[in-house]
């Protein structure tokens, strides 16, 4: 426990002195409050090298479990050497005849010792892997949820759900394993070396050309793999952006009839990944057979020489023995060294791709102000406004008011910008040209998360979170009363439902809402809106999936709302435009005219021409034979 709380102080204080603060933690910089080229924070794919010190970087966070670590590795590994010279020792009392009873419990007492000590050791590098992953777990959660919307219209999910998961796992591997073993390695070479060179320099000598030999040829391997293992994780990560779009959308795929295409598919990415992987383990392959020819082929020509040597009395057979035990303690965790450096190029490719995801672009406002409580003129006003996706023009100079109170609609062909301005308005997006206000002021100088408790939006395909009923009506506002679920639920019609559900407000509605019938989800959606009490309600077709009934109840009951707050409904049904007191109509990315139903039946040709194909829509209905 002092360890961890170490660590944390240790954590804090190391984000302290880089200068970065509570937004850092959260995996926003600091640097990207300032306004700079939107593009170029959007880095998915950038070729930037990460090296071994940003892995230290990483361990730099735990450094108080790290010293521990280390300091009983450095332990283990000095009892390990002690070892041979004990041997030699109890090989020269055999020659003397003297008493080994003593000699050999101690060396018995060294092994137990260094094992003891060096799983603990490898316990705590353990956990300290553990707390890297948590804290990049976090950081990448945090970030992604604070990415901007046009990021995601970008990048598969899949992906980006596959660093958080996949790559992070990579990482941990990396640090629990090649960390100890280039630690362990470094120290013990250091300490053989030494020993090696004052029993018999000549020995030492070719024990070191044979493994200088080997370094030189593995070398030149390593690098492709950090390369191949870089692909083969990309290749996983589309492999789960497919099947996660596969899944989520299940029930088309199905009335689509295209289950074995999407299965094809999914396995075209499985086997890239697999490619990949396989020429990541080819390559990886080459190092085992290499490090043992060196491990095999110095131990022979040191027994050979060493066998001579003492034949011509130059060193003991207690030197010979001592001498190949040193020899094996070098040789075999070098090649153990080589395994560790292949592990350290996997997880060099894993943080690549991490540090790529922290460095996606955030929503984020330089020197935010207050929302206004109140302000001269119309709640929310849209000046000139224009906005493009890439080279796709959706609005061009739009402007339109939306007041303190009252029910406004928007209507127009498919694709004539409503939803467009409903994204601007949530500030989803920002305008590329004209101003958005909110009570006189620009959005731009507003905090987004601060804004938007004064805004709610219901999308027209009404997505509902797994959980129950409660929970996805109190996501907006979770310290609701009673009261005020119950005035809600009262409001859409929703109280019927849940007096038959059987476990009422705590009833699961399942993965999406999928328990609920369409018109159900769009109506708890409402509520949800609804129960966060916003000065701007937003609605995108929230009639859809009602019947006639329903759509009446739910049309007197925006009436209602809109005497509280102002209401911005994009509407394509007849009844819930007529009940507007004024509707916007939208042609081609613009305003075409404001007015009322009977103004704009005059004196605007689009919108009679949309009245008019839901009036014949609903006679044409209306003279259909009962089915």
């Amino acid at each position: 426990m002092a360890g961890t709380a170490g660590d944390e102080r240790d954590s804090i204080r190391e984000d302290e002195r880089l200068g970065i603060g509570e937004d850092e933690r959260l995996g926003v910089r600091e640097d990207e409050r300032a306004s700079i080229g939107e593009d170029e924070r959007d880095s998915i794919g950038a070729d930037e090298r990460v090296g071994v010190r940003d892995l230290f970087a990483l361990l730099l966070q735990r450094r108080t479990t790290v010293v521990w670590a280390l300091t009983l590795t450095v332990i283990g590994t000095a009892l390990g050497l002690l070892q041979p010279l004990m041997t030699m020792r109890l090989i020269d009392r055999v020659g003397t005849g003297q008493s080994l009873l003593w000699p050999a419990l101690l060396l018995a007492g060294l092994f137990a010792a260094q094992a003891c000590i060096e799983g603990v050791g490898q316990f705590l590098l353990d956990v300290v892997g553990e707390g890297v992953v948590l804290r990049l777990r976090k950081n990448l959660t945090n970030r992604l949820l604070l990415v901007r919307i046009d990021v995601f219209d970008r990048h598969r999910v899949g992906d980006l759900l596959s660093r958080v998961g996949t790559d992070t796992t990579v990482l941990r591997d990396m640090v629990a394993g090649s960390f100890v073993q280039l630690v362990t390695v470094t120290l013990t070479a250091v300490g053989t070396a030494g020993l090696m060179l004052w029993i018999d320099p000549l020995m030492f000598a070719v024990v070191i050309g044979t493994i200088v030999a080997a370094a030189v040829l593995v070398a030149g391997v390593m690098t492709g793999i950090r390369g191949a293992t870089e692909q083969s994780l990309t290749d996983v990560g589309t492999m789960t952006a497919d099947l996660e779009q596969a899944l989520g959308n299940i029930r088309t795929v199905r009335a689509c009839g295209a289950e074995l295409r999407e299965a094809e598919r999914i396995g075209a990415d499985a086997e890239a990944a697999c490619a990949s992987g396989v020429r990541s383990a080819r390559l990886g392959s080459l190092v085992s057979p290499m490090m043992e020819v060196a491990v095999n082929g110095s131990f022979l020509l040191v027994l050979l020489i060493g066998a001579v040597r003492v034949s011509n009395g130059d060193m003991t057979i207690s030197e010979l023995v001592a001498f190949l035990l040193y020899a094996t303690y070098l040789v075999m965790p070098l090649a153990g060294l080589f395994s560790a450096i292949s592990l350290i190029q996997r997880g060099l490719g894993s943080l690549k791709r991490i540090q790529e995801t922290l460095k996606l672009p955030v929503e984020t406002t330089p020197d935010p102000c207050e929302v206004p409580a109140q302000g001269p003129g119309p709640l929310l006003e849209l000046r000139d406004v224009s906005f493009a996706y890439g080279d796709r023009q959706v609005l061009s100079g739009v402007s339109l008011q939306i007041p303190e109170r009252g029910y406004l609609a928007m209507v127009g062909r498919s694709g004539a910008g409503k939803t467009t301005v409903t994204s601007l308005i949530e500030r989803f997006h920002d305008p590329d040209e004209g101003t958005v206000l909110f009570r006189g002021t620009d959005l731009g100088r507003l905090e987004h998360r601060a804004y938007r408790r004064h805004v709610a939006l219901v999308e027209q395909h009404t997505p509902l979170l797994y959980g129950s009923l409660r929970h996805n009506l109190t996501y907006a506002a979770p310290d609701a009363s009673e009261d005020a679920i119950r005035d809600v639920l009262d409001t859409v019609d929703l109280g019927p439902l849940v007096r038959r559900l059987p476990d009422g407000l705590d009833t699961e509605v399942g993965e999406r809402g999928l328990r609920l019938s369409g018109g159900e989800r769009q109506r708890v959606a409402i509520a949800r809106a609804l129960l966060a009490e916003p000065d701007l309600l937003v609605l995108d077709e929230p009639t859809s999936h009602l019947d006639t009934i329903s759509e009446a109840e739910l049309a007197e009951a925006l009436l209602k709302v809109s005497e509280r707050c102002a209401l911005l409904v994009i509407a394509h049904r007849l009844s819930t435009v007529r009940a507007a007191p004024s509707i916007v109509v939208m042609d081609s990315g613009r305003v075409s005219s404001v007015g009322t139903h009977e103004e704009l039946l005059v004196r605007d040709r689009m919108y009679g021409q949309l009245v008019e194909s839901h009036l014949i829509q609903s006679e044409k209905s209306a003279q259909e034979p009962a089915r």
